[in-house]
This record gives structure tokens, sequence and C-alpha cells, in this order.
């Protein structure tokens, strides 16, 4: 029997709003951090992306396209990327013509429009699989939403949209006496399959691999290798899903984490029977066995595996919910700041940042948070909404009257 390992790292650096306090409200229309988010990025990009693209550009080169790898890259991170280091942009492209690596849409604002506003969401997606076709040269057949957030519903949205694969996390509550290594389809469309991340094997990497207290530690890859050929014999697949950042920044290099990935090809070459795919291949290649019900959205962050760490608390739903409110008066404007302001303001990391929970397994994107407390947090956002909702109202208030005189108009032409 065949056995895969699908390969994936999501990349993605929030953009920090500014310290904007009470009395900027009306004063001021510049909402960014730009020094911090330069500064993070930039070093984020000299620990991880650089050298860890270097290598893995090696890696298939040294495995003549054996060793295959999927990336998806919020649309926020290529802004930046843009702005602050063009050359990562450039290594990616270079990953891109060896033809053994695929890139994923996702929401371009690496949002939670999924849950609120599917005008929006189908916008977002369609526009990051725009850029990542224009970048890389491949229209995006592969979809992984925000924090690999899904549902039966958001599912069948994805597949109504073209896509054939959608990746979520392997949670227990959703799986129950189903295997992490099958392929499964979406509920409501079957012509969607779904692929759901190994979280066991996963975190050891991401989040176990530099720990000393760790009974495992130091993990060798040969050690590695040898989890994965007992992880269940039955299995044909072994989705190791994980934000790329581990490589050089939340798992430093001086932890041995880039010495681990030189090996972990070889090691699974010559100490197993399994190869390496991309999710499209995965897709061609192997059978659902199942469909796999999702009612309730769930997501790769926190061991409840749903949520809650967007949406656990009344701060959170209360920007959340004052945020898209704004979504028919946004529909009337043409001012491109506020369109570009409104996109931004959509990003989950702050949501994130008022999360008032304990995290147990340790989060990532509280690696940066740029608040002491999540109630500044909430109070800067909402700050920053407040000044966004009076610049949008201005601006389409013509526009209202307009609308509000065409109504009154045709209610006189109905009662005459």
């Amino acid at each position: 029997m065949m056995k895969t390992i699908c390969l994936y790292f999501q990349v993605h650096q929030p953009l920090r709003l500014r310290q904007y306090r009470f009395f900027d409200i009306g004063n001021s229309d510049y909402y960014y951090d730009d020094y911090t988010n330069e500064t993070i990025l930039r070093k984020v990009a000299e620990n991880c992306y650089l050298p860890a693209n270097k290598m893995m550009l090696d890696l298939i080169k040294k495995h003549k396209g054996k060793f295959r790898v999927a990336f998806s890259i919020s649309g926020v991170a290529i802004d930046q990327f843009r702005l602050y280091a063009p050359e990562v942009i450039q290594s990616f492209q270079e990953l891109a013509k060896t033809g053994c690596v695929e890139f994923l849409a996702e929401t371009y604002f690496h949002s939670l429009a999924a849950l609120k506003d599917k005008s929006e969401f189908k916008r977002q997606v369609e526009s990051h699989a725009n850029q990542i076709e224009r970048l890389f040269g491949q229209r995006p057949k592969t979809f992984r939403n925000t924090e690999l957030i899904y549902s039966d519903e958001i599912g069948a949205m994805v597949s109504e949209m073209g896509f054939k694969t959608i990746l979520t996390e392997g949670a227990s509550h959703i799986l129950k006496w189903k295997s992490l290594g099958h392929l499964y389809v979406n509920a409501i469309n079957p012509r969607l399959k779904v692929m759901t991340r190994n979280f066991q094997l996963s975190d050891d990497i991401a989040f176990r691999f530099s720990d000393k207290g760790w009974s495992e530690w130091p993990l060798s890859a040969k050690k590695y290798v040898s989890w994965i050929n007992c992880n269940n014999t039955k299995d044909e697949l072994v989705n190791l899903f994980m934000n790329y950042e581990i490589f050089g920044e939340h798992q430093k290099k001086e932890t041995g984490i880039f010495k681990f990935l030189q090996s972990f090809p070889s090691a699974v070459f010559n100490n197993s029977q399994f190869n390496f795919m991309t999710p499209s291949d995965v897709a061609e290649n192997y059978q659902p066995v199942a469909i796999l019900n999702a009612p309730q959205p769930i997501s790769w962050v926190d061991q409840e595996r749903n949520l809650t760490a967007w949406l656990g608390n009344e701060l959170q739903n209360e920007a959340f919910s004052k945020l898209y409110e704004l979504s028919g008066k946004i529909n009337l404007c043409s001012n491109k700041d506020l369109l570009k302001d409104w996109q931004y303001l959509q990003v989950s990391d702050h949501f994130y940042y008022m999360c008032t929970k304990f995290f147990s397994d340790g989060d990532v994107h509280s690696y940066f948070n740029p608040y002491e407390t999540p109630y500044d947090a909430f109070l800067n956002y909402m700050n920053v909404l407040n000044d966004f909702t009076l610049r949008l109202e201005k601006s389409v208030a013509p526009k209202q009257k307009i609308i509000s005189i065409r109504k009154k108009k045709e209610l006189e032409y109905e009662v005459v």
C-alpha cells in the first residue's frame, strides 16, 4: 500500500495597529505601526523565511523532485514582503519554478469572513488566488481557511468556488472513530476532498522540539520517522501541517531545527515506505474513505479546536459584530483607502489579541502580541474602528441620500 507524507506550511505575519488613543478619533486616519511591522518582518525573514526557503530548494534539488511541499502565504504577509523584504517573494518564486511546490489559496486578509460575510469571503479568496497566480504561476486548486477553520457549510462554499481539496484540523470530536490517515469528503458537497492534520506528529515538531523537559528530547529525524512508521499501519497519509515560522523563529536555529529539516527527507526515504506529496497530489492519487461531518466550525488552535481563540468572550464578539455591521455601507464605498483599511481591520489576529483564556498548548500568534492585556487590545481596536466608521459614514452619506430619495420616489409612484 502506498503511503504518503503531506508537508504543508502556513506563512503569515499580522499587520499590527499603532497605539491609537481616544483623542485620535476624528483627527488621524492612519492606523498602522509601520516601524514594528517592518522590524519584525525583517527579523523573521532573516531568521526563518530566507534560510528555510534556501534549504527547501536544496532538498528538492538533492532528492531530484521526490521531496515535495506545500505553502499558503496570506495576502497580509505578501503585502508586507513587497514593502519590506521583496527577496522573500523571490525565494518563493524560485521554489515555484521547481514544480515540486504547491501554493494554496486562503482569505487574502487572514480573516474570519467565512463566519460572517459570504460575499466578502468569496472576494478575498478570489483576490488571493489571483495574487498567487500572478506571483507564482499557479492557479490554486487547494484551499486552507484562516487557522484551518472548517465546517460543513464553509466546505460547501469552498467547493462552489471551484476548489478540489481543503485542509483542516484532525479534531478528535469531529473524527470520532475515523483515522487521521485517510482522505475524506465534505458532508454537503462530496466533490470536495478533506485532508485532516495529524496534530500529534505536527506539534511534536512545532511545539515540543526544543522542550528539554520533554521525555523525547532531543528529537532526531530518524527517531521521528520511526514514529511515523508506527503511527497506524492501516493509515495511508500522514498530514504534517505547521506554521513556517517554527524554523528559526519559534524554534531557534540553536535548537537544531534546521539540521532536523535537512535530514528529514533522507530519513524518510532510507527508513520508511513513505513518499512526499502535495495536497493536490494526494487528491489525485487517493480515494476518500468516508464523509467528514463538521456541523460546527473547528480550527487548529488550542485544545478545544474551536473558535474561542477569536470569538470566545464579550470583547471579541462585540468588536467582531461592530466590524461586520459595516458591510452594507462598505458595499456603497468606492474610496480605495477606506476599502483597504476595512480589509486590514478584518485580520483575525486583532481578535486573537483580545482573548482572555489561558492557552495551554503554547500559541504561536501571541508570540509578538503588541498589547499588555486583552483589554488594551480591545480598546485600541475599538478606537480605530470608531474613527474608521466616522470616515466611512462621511464617504457614503451622499450615496445613501440618493438611495433614500429613489426609494421615496418609488413609494410615491406605487401610491399613485
